[in-house]
């Protein structure tokens, strides 16, 4: 996780700013977030880690980096932090064992630990 973030924070901080000052549109920023998503899970791949290890690894960081996001949405939707994480978590142990033939409850135990570790 020290690797990924870095590695995905920075390029993701730039799509961010592009989209937020209209340089980029809905299905251009979505377009470049899922690149930016394969190419750090070939980078992964390439150094010999595994496709599961390496998509919980990105979804992990995806939810730690779209913390402020997830403040954000709860306090609109008046519910508790830990509420919409927990739901953001859930769907991305969904998509993991949906794609890699992995469990479910074993994808958002991992999820959740590497947010409870590497979150604010």
């Amino acid at each position: 996780m020290e690797v990924v973030l870095p590695r995905l924070a920075r390029p993701l901080y730039r799509q961010l700013k592009r989209y937020r000052s209209g340089q980029l549109n809905d299905a251009q920023f979505t377009r470049g977030f899922e690149s930016l998503l394969r190419r750090q899970h070939a980078w992964l791949a390439e150094r010999g880690v595994p496709e599961t290890r390496a998509a919980l690894a990105i979804h992990g960081a995806v939810l730690i980096l779209s913390g402020p996001g997830l403040r954000a949405e709860a306090t609109e939707a008046n519910l508790p932090l830990e509420v919409v994480e927990f739901r953001a978590i859930q769907e991305a142990a969904a998509d993991v064992a949906a794609n890699y033939h992995f469990d479910v409850g074993r994808a958002v135990r991992i999820i959740s630990s590497l947010v409870a570790r590497y979150g604010e």
